[in-house]
């Protein structure tokens, strides 16, 4: 399973994982090492998952992307320089991709707000597309 992505469908079998006590304690301890576009893309999927608005066919695959996000020992250890964060950022993108119709721009600020109060220097343009 680790040489290939998670894809959306997939994702909610890690639902189990998530926490918003561990999705908290992820982004402290990952924020350095991660980069903030990698925290940004979880600030924004953590803050459509608590969205009133956002389905329930959705909430399941954000949670699913975050508890994976979470679990310390997936299918790249994230203690493995670059590799090991490479499989969160993609089950972050597949999720993102999935739900992109429910990220608003709202949301969106809602997590550059968040994600200024840690890094101050970010610019949207070093966000990617959801920036």
């Amino acid at each position: 399973m680790a040489d290939r992505n998670l894809t959306p469908q997939e994702l909610p079998r890690f639902q189990e994982n998530f926490s918003e006590n561990a999705f908290w304690r992820k982004l402290k301890q990952m924020g350095r090492k991660a980069g903030t576009k990698v925290i940004y893309y979880a600030l924004v999927l953590f803050y459509t998952l608590k969205d009133p608005a956002t389905p329930t066919r959705y909430k399941a695959v954000i949670a699913g992307a975050l508890g994976y996000f979470i679990l310390p020992m997936d299918m790249l250890p994230d203690f493995l320089p670059f590799a090991g964060l490479a499989d969160d950022w993609a089950a972050l993108i597949a999720a993102v991709s999935y739900v992109f119709t429910a990220i608003t721009p709202e949301i969106k600020e809602r997590a550059l707000v968040k994600l200024h109060a840690w890094f101050p220097n970010v610019d949207k343009p070093d966000l990617g597309d959801l920036g």
